[in-house]
């Protein structure tokens, strides 16, 4: 086949596969995007694998993260052309994994489905691993609204993913041994192989790993301030910020258990809002509504920021500065809550010196984050894409999930709405119902099942009230994590090998 069809064939394929996610949610695009993988990363010599399998990612990459243009050319400073390069910069980089995986498979020769998805799920790993990792884009999450869904709650998003590649990467053996004229029993096989899985996963839609506590139901408000992003951080603006919330949660008090703000919901340093923060306290404690609030704090030991979450209202705890009823982002967002090598980057252009780029990381352990006596397992916007770091923050008597989030600096772009499904997958993972307040939206509920249980419209001025019940019990992802399916990949690699070693002995011996 020509190589420039080829080339043709990978960049269509890639940006299809964005199509499978949220706010398009045609899952099946997923599939048609890996083959379109699989073909080129097999039917063409080396180079021409190789290169068709970058563009497959730029085509894939280039449109999935662009809504990063948003925040570099809006609010970073950054001139168009500077913005869409540095989205072009960061494509570039992610193609290395699928490029790697085709290096992978033309190296081997590889054939067998499940191998093909154990080098994607060794690829994606790096990718969600090197430079602090950026998970985006895991096929796996266009699977939410499949009927392959069961399968998330005991290999996670990352089973999904394997799953997906190895469906592509079986239908492609079956179709080419059709089309080559080789045995017909193996597009059967294949066509066995994926019924199994299919019914599986249907099997353990049908279980349910947790139960809901019955009349125990939290009578929640999320509060959508809309605060557009080129006011939010001007010092100008503050009264008018505090004015909005003050209006909001004076509406809910002593009608919610919970009142719950978005990220950095108050844009100045929570030190400097001390006395707002204690007469809030007050409030709740004589309304008996407790409040939690995205904020920004300064240690007061160490003069160290730190994207935050507390809590005001428990008469029994009282609000002050340094409450241990605090939880503090433990993964910054590189470039816009810190700065690698800050002091060779800052001088060079204003996209590195985005407001409030020079927080510090939270620490790994630290305590359960509690509202109204129930446990919640936190999570500050971009943490939530890290479901192992979310596993992590869950406790034995978790009741809840909860991430606030500002993603505003996205804009009205598809970026919001790949973050949800991503926020999504974790409730299905760990199934606990996730409670997700956000400046501009997307403010949701979420039920155990991943499955949206009320929802507020975006760019608007509003309150969400939701009563939901807490969840008790375990998923087996929530207790094991990815080790079960790293373990599996690691003994078919094994099995691999071996049979492959033994097909050698027996070339030799029979030769004479």
């Amino acid at each position: 086949m020509n190589k420039y069809i080829i080339y043709l064939i990978a960049l269509v394929s890639g940006v299809l596969g964005v199509f499978a996610f949220s706010p398009f949610d045609y899952w099946g695009l997923a599939y048609v995007s890996l083959l379109g993988l699989i073909f080129v990363a097999k039917t063409s010599k080396k180079s021409t694998a190789l290169f068709a399998s970058f563009l497959w990612s730029m085509g894939f990459f280039c449109f999935g993260v662009n809504w990063l243009n948003v925040s570099i050319y809006q609010f970073g400073g950054a001139s168009l052309g500077v913005s869409y390069f540095l989205v072009g910069l960061l494509s570039a980089y992610l193609a290395l994994y699928p490029v790697l995986f085709t290096y992978l498979v033309q190296r081997f020769n590889v054939q067998s489905a499940v191998i093909f998805s154990v080098i994607w799920t060794f690829t994606e790993f790096l990718r969600g691993w090197l430079f602090t990792g950026f998970p985006w884009l895991q096929l796996g999450y266009t699977q939410i609204d499949s009927p392959f869904s069961g399968i998330a709650p005991i290999f996670g998003v990352t089973g999904l993913t394997f799953f997906t590649v190895w469906a592509s990467a079986s239908i492609f053996n079956g179709v080419a041994a059709l089309f080559n004229g080789k045995n017909p029993k193996i597009a059967l096989f294949n066509a066995v192989l994926l019924a199994g899985v299919g019914g599986l996963s249907a099997y353990a839609q049908r279980i349910d790993f947790v139960k809901p506590v019955q009349n125990e139901p939290l009578r929640v408000t999320l509060l959508q301030g809309n605060i557009e992003q080129n006011l939010k951080w001007d010092p100008d603006y503050l009264y008018s910020t505090l004015e909005i919330y003050q209006k909001l949660i004076a509406q809910h008090l002593g009608k919610s258990d919970l009142i719950i703000l978005p990220e950095s919901a108050l844009p100045t340093l929570e030190n400097a809002l001390v006395p707002f923060f204690e007469r809030l306290d007050r409030a709740g404690q004589a309304a008996d509504t407790e409040i939690v609030i995205g904020t920004v704090y300064q240690d007061v030991h160490s003069d160290k920021l730190f994207n935050s979450m507390v809590s005001v209202g428990n008469p029994n705890f009282p609000y002050r500065l340094e409450t241990l009823n605090r939880y503090s982002k433990r993964h910054l967002v590189p470039f816009g809550e810190y700065v690698p090598l800050e002091t060779l980057l800052r001088p060079l252009n204003s996209v590195f010196n985005l407001p409030m780029s020079a927080f510090q990381s939270g620490a790994v352990a630290q305590p359960p984050f509690m509202a109204k006596a129930r446990v919640f397992a936190p999570a500050i916007c971009y943490e939530i894409i890290f479901g192992e770091l979310v596993r992590q923050n869950l406790k034995n008597d978790t009741d809840y999930l909860l991430t606030i989030s500002n993603d505003a600096w996205f804009g009205n772009s598809i970026g919001p709405w790949q973050h949800l499904q991503m926020a999504r997958m974790r409730a299905l993972e760990l199934g606990k119902p996730l409670i997700r307040a956000t400046n501009t939206g997307i403010s949701v509920f979420i039920g155990a099942k991943g499955e949206i249980l009320a929802q507020a419209p975006q760019f608007v001025e509003t309150a969400l009230t939701y009563d939901i019940a807490p969840m008790k019990g375990k998923t087996p992802y929530s207790v094991l994590g990815d080790m079960p399916l790293y373990g599996l990949s690691l003994l078919f690699l094994m099995l691999r090998g071996m049979m492959a070693f033994m097909r050698r002995r027996m070339n030799l011996s029979q030769k004479p």
